[in-house]
């Protein structure tokens, strides 16, 4: 009687990153509208918050009685305080704008410690914001300084200059869109690249000790448990504040100097 071996568990090292999938499509005759993992992924977020938005301020009283009306006031005054700060006291008005940015693009970011896919390794998603944001800085530096101020701006201080001062108009908002898609992208990769690595390790470690027949094996790996939770702390969490902040300091610095508020 012939008796068939188990085959050796994979030690190829297989990496594959890609673009968020597509959830779900509605079609219109011939044309097809595509719903990505990441619109799903950020209105999902959009109801949560609302949820909790709506539980924090929950019948607020002038002096507060409760313990999440505090953390609802401080989470204000600290967003207040810190436009006051960075863009002056007249843009104040601006402290919801930059709150929901930060809330969107940590949340965004975050979601990936619950195993979804972060809303932040989508150009387009950090790519809208940036875009925001530029369309603010533009409408403060016509409404200062008119059409044709704006315009001649370009040619300042020598016109022979109007090449790179356009060039570094538009880096604006494409710098600011690549360097939080950029760091929490790599921080994927990485995470991606070590997963593949540790599934490779621990096979090794199973053909060693002649464990092919146990076929779970196939979906339980020795050596990734508790590294990729280490990993997860810094790119996803720790990266993820931090790119978050960046992005709203960005934002404040870029409208605040083009209404001239920073001078204020």
């Amino acid at each position: 009687m012939e008796t068939l071996l188990a085959e050796d568990f994979s030690t190829e090292l297989d990496v594959s990153v890609v673009g968020p999938r597509k959830m779900i499509q509605i079609a219109f005759g011939d044309f097809t509208l595509d719903i990505s993992e990441t619109i799903v992924t950020g209105w999902l977020i959009i109801v949560v918050l609302f949820i909790l938005m709506k539980w924090l301020t929950k019948d607020l009283k002038v002096v507060p009685e409760t313990k999440r009306q505090v953390i609802a006031e401080y989470i204000v005054e600290f967003f207040n305080n810190t436009v006051k700060e960075m863009m002056g006291e007249s843009m104040v008005k601006f402290a919801p704008y930059i709150a929901t940015i930060f809330t969107f693009a940590l949340t965004g970011a975050l979601v990936s410690i619950l195993g979804f896919r972060s809303m932040t390794v989508d150009i387009n998603c950090t790519g809208t914001w940036a875009v925001m944001t530029f369309v603010l800085i533009t409408y403060y530096k016509l409404k200062n300084n008119g059409a044709g101020g704006y315009l001649k701006s370009f040619a300042e201080p020598v016109i022979f200059i109007t090449p790179i001062n356009i060039l570094s108009e538009v880096a604006t908002p494409l710098a600011m869109a690549l360097r939080m898609f950029g760091n929490m992208a790599s921080g994927m990769i990485i995470t991606s690249i070590v997963y593949a690595f540790l599934t490779v390790l621990s096979n090794v470690v199973y053909n060693a000790l002649s464990l092919q027949a146990l076929e779970f094996l196939n979906y339980f790996h020795i050596f990734q448990i508790g590294i990729p939770a280490a990993l997860s702390i810094y790119f996803d969490f720790f990266s993820g504040v931090i790119q978050s902040y960046v992005f709203i300091m960005l934002t404040m610095v870029y409208v605040g100097q083009a209404a001239g508020a920073n001078d204020a």
